[in-house]
């Protein structure tokens, strides 16, 4: 190991940092209005305790688990981002070769900058797709149909964008898509240039296209169209979670779209724990939002947590060394996992129970 190698995830931003250039390195890292929720989303995580186990024989371990019935090598997998062709010219296909033959699961953007079916020709483990629903339904009906065909196990429905987020790192910058680089899977949308008054071009998108008016409702319209099981993505209320259920979900994701939608919501680790309890094992709750070490795996597990996301380290370790960075990511990750686990007391994932984690004002006796 080089003295100039990550040895975390939050190493990696460093190294992007002087990787990429500065319109796209905001647009990765920023968040809405004052990024309180941004920086939030991480800080949580460390001011939960772990409560570990001693003389558990750990020497046998796996940190492996199931996801929507498809066997993964860890509870983590890559959350959906956007535009990876800004971070390395492989773009996607750099990230869906490194993150399925780590053996874990990668959930696609709509907003990927490779087709869809040169994704999945690469993948070699489960692909997830993330789609909003368009003012024009048919739109989103042939995106469906096109990536079902491709190969997607899953529908990622985000439930939180019903505008974009005062982000106002991509105002100042006149965010928009380099010359070459264009939204693959919505190609009749055109390319995304920055507003006419200079600003996020993306926000303009948003605007133009993704449907503000979206209604529980529309969660039936949409599994009348799809086979594939559906999970909402950006839940943070008890009631929401529960309703997620009911509406017919396969599981839902507590997420806060990273700090990039309603800056001062709540950092996803505080509401996980009441989030899980509330739908007591009616089907599978991810979460994402900060997480950065297999401590913080341990944690989301620990209060209920089916698996977890991590979103900006992959395009961090993408922007540093392409596939390369994204394998060592998962690398690091694995081992820190793994570690953390034995050091826990915990031989493998069904292990990991809420008496491991003491949460902020909780007796430790108790």
């Amino acid at each position: 190991m080089n003295d100039s190698d990550p040895m975390n995830l939050r190493d990696f931003e460093a190294v992007a940092m002087t990787s990429i250039g500065r319109m796209a390195f905001d647009y990765y890292a920023g968040g809405a209005d004052d990024e309180i929720t941004l920086f939030e989303n991480t800080a949580a995580w460390g001011r939960a305790r772990l409560l570990y186990r001693v003389l558990a024989d750990v020497a046998d371990r796996t940190v492996g688990c199931t996801v929507l019935g498809h066997e993964l090598s860890m509870p983590v997998m890559a959350a959906p981002t956007a535009f990876h062709r800004m971070a390395h010219d492989e773009g996607e296909l750099a990230t869906v070769r490194a993150t399925t033959g780590a053996g874990t699961a990668m959930i696609l953007s709509s907003l990927s900058t490779v087709d869809v079916e040169d994704v999945l020709a690469a993948a070699s483990g489960p692909v997830f797709f993330q789609l909003y629903l368009y003012k024009d339904r048919e739109i989103s009906r042939e995106l469906i149909e096109r990536v079902t065909a491709a190969g997607c196990a899953a529908i990622i429905l985000t439930v939180d964008a019903p505008l974009l987020g005062n982000r106002e790192r991509d105002e100042q910058n006149g965010f928009a898509l380099p010359d070459g680089i264009s939204i693959r899977n919505l190609t009749a949308r055109g390319p995304l240039a920055c507003d006419s008054d200079g600003g996020s071009g993306l926000a303009k998108f948003v605007r133009d296209h993704q449907d503000p008016g979206l209604r529980w409702e529309h969660l039936e319209w949409l599994r009348s169209i799809t086979n594939l099981p559906i999970v909402l993505k950006g839940i943070c209320r008890r009631d929401d979670a529960v309703r997620a259920f009911d509406a017919g979900a396969s599981g839902i994701v507590v997420s806060n779209h990273g700090g990039r939608q309603l800056d001062t919501s709540p950092p996803t680790f505080e509401v996980l724990p009441g989030i899980c309890e509330a739908v007591a094992g009616r089907g599978e709750v991810w979460v994402d939002g900060g997480i950065r070490r297999g401590t913080d795996v341990i944690k989301a597990l620990a209060c209920g947590a089916t698996a977890t996301l991590i979103g900006r380290p992959i395009l961090w370790g993408l922007a540093a060394d392409g596939q390369a960075g994204v394998e060592r990511v998962w690398r690091i990750m694995a081992e820190e996992l793994d570690l953390a686990m034995a050091l826990a007391g915990c031989r493998n994932v069904g292990e990991i129970t809420r008496d491991l984690v003491q949460l902020p004002g909780e007796d430790p006796r108790a």
